[in-house]
Formats: structure tokens, sequence, C-alpha cells
């Protein structure tokens, strides 16, 4: 009913928990576990519990997914290709320099009692991560490096495109090609899950013919260390 968060903890230098339990006994045994707390409901929840017990809102997740059936086709377009790197390959680093800081987005850059600092390296490790398992690929425009999609299995779960390349229709390319390599490797359906408030990356997945489902809001509270006496 509750977990320990590692990365979480990593990134804010505090423990950290997922609650996956939205009851009134969880949450008060939570109560005395000291850290940042993440809890995902349904939006249609009653969440005067939570409030009572100090968890604020910072995001709401969708679920999105598309069958091979479902991919609208893309035309090929000269120069946009996608290619594996992992924690190795000399693209790593830049991998790395285009994820930095570009969540704002996500729950936890959102989370105005966390520092954006900590929340940038949510992400990073995030992806350090992923380049370690060899789940990477890298997004090219004409040879450069211009973005990343970390999967695991068939569900993307850490994507960005560098900031000079976004808004020129070229997302709706790599996204295609990554799908399509997840397609001919067996899998039959694409997932992801992503922040409704990225209208940018709902509506690239919109256009790609992936539906979307499951809303939960994201709520989060930090617990504060308890005083020893004195």
């Amino acid at each position: 009913m509750i977990k320990s968060a590692p990365y979480d903890s990593a990134a804010f230098g505090m423990p950290a928990w997922e609650i996956a339990e939205y009851t009134a006994a969880t949450l008060a045994a939570a109560d005395g576990m000291p850290g940042l707390q993440t809890i995902k409901v349904e939006p249609l929840a009653d969440k005067a519990l939570l409030q009572r017990h100090g968890f604020h809102y910072c995001d709401t997740l969708l679920a999105t997914r598309a069958g091979a059936a479902r991919l609208r086709p893309v035309a090929p377009r000269a120069g946009l290709t996608i290619a594996r790197i992992d924690a190795g390959h000399a693209d790593a680093a830049a991998a790395l320099a285009i994820c930095h800081g570009a969540f704002a987005h996500g729950r936890f850059h959102r989370d105005y009692q966390l520092p954006r600092a900590g929340a940038d390296v949510r992400y990073d490790n995030w992806l350090r991560q992923l380049l370690a398992a060899g789940n990477v690929w890298g997004l090219y425009a004409d040879g450069l490096l211009s973005g990343f999609i970390g999967h695991s299995g068939a569900c993307l779960v850490l994507h960005a495109v560098a900031a000079e390349c976004r808004g020129q229709g070229l997302a709706k390319h790599w996204w295609h090609l990554a799908a399509s390599e997840l397609f001919a490797a067996g899998h039959a359906e694409v997932t992801s899950s992503i922040s409704a408030a990225n209208v940018a990356i709902m509506n690239l997945y919109a256009s790609l013919g992936f539906a979307f489902d499951h809303p939960q809001d994201v709520y989060h509270r930090i617990v504060p260390q308890a005083k020893e006496p004195t």
C-alpha cells in the first residue's frame, strides 16, 4: 500500500513514498512517514480526505495507446531518423543536455513545494537509467541529435525534443518511427502516460491516432521529520 520511491528520494534528498491505496487507514499510516509522498486518484474521487491530510494537487495524467491498425500513416521526411543510443554512446551527453530542464509540465516541476533543480535531476536520473538499460532512441535531423525517446517495453516513458526543433512538425515523424519499431518487434500495442497540461504532446499523440483513457489526478505532500524532544 505504501512503497519507497528511491528515484524521487535521490533527486530531492529526502525519503519518498508512493501511496497505492486511497483509504483513511492508509493515509493515517502514511502520516508517520516523513518525506515526499505521492498518490494517484480517480478524477471524480472525493478529495476531502486528501485535503484533510495536507495533500496538494500537482497534475492529471492520461494514458494513451494505439495498436498497429490505429497508427496513422506519416509520409517519410528526408533526414529524420531514429537510432539506439546507450550510456556509452557518443550522443549520450547531448541527450542528457536536452533532457535537463525540458519537463516544465511534469508533476515535480509543478509542485511549488519542490525545488526546480531537484525536479530537473529527477528526470536526468531517469534518462541515465534508461540509457544504461539501452532503452533510448536518439532522434536525428540530418545526422544531428535533436531529441530522445526512452521506453520500457512498449511504453514510451520519457521523451523530449531539443528546443530549436520544436514547433516544426518534426516530432510526429520520430514518434511514428519509434512506434513502428515496437510493432515490428512484436508488440501489439504502444502506450504512454502524459500530462493533461502538455497540450503539444497530447496533440502529437492524437495526430498519430492514439486514444486516451484512464485519467488520474496526482497529489503530493511533504511530511516533515518529527523534531527530537529537547
